[in-house]
């Protein structure tokens, strides 16, 4: 019994030792993983953000028209008063496709940049 509480009591105090010697690392990693991680690629986030965007309002499109119905895309046909040529039919489908891409790829550099500048007031 008398070695479990010895070891306990070294190990314990293994531990605050190493404590004392560790509380200056962790600052310096975590400054340095702040400077390696924090920035986005803004040209990668607006393509990914354009792919999503232009395939998402092709298959919303696709999707209704194989669908069918009576009034088929009656709400997605309001985008057509934001995408000039948009329609919910196959030709509108592919100019939704340029669209969406235009928007997606817009709205990923905007976030991308607008991060970025937050984190660089924040490292300064």
């Amino acid at each position: 019994m008398a070695t479990v509480t010895g070891v306990a009591i070294s190990s314990i105090e293994a531990s605050e030792h190493e404590n004392v010697d560790m509380t200056i690392a962790p600052r310096a990693d975590k400054d340095e993983i702040s400077r390696v991680f924090t920035r986005i690629r803004t040209a990668a986030l607006a393509v990914v953000f354009a792919m999503i965007g232009g395939l998402g309002l092709f298959l919303m499109t696709a999707w209704l028209l194989i669908r069918g119905g009576p009034h088929v895309g009656q709400h997605l046909q309001l985008l057509s008063n934001y995408f000039i040529g948009y329609s919910v039919t196959w030709g509108g489908s592919i100019v939704g496709f340029f669209y969406g891409a235009v928007a997606g790829g817009v709205i990923g550099w905007s976030v991308s940049t607008l991060y970025n500048k937050i984190i660089w007031l924040r490292q300064r």
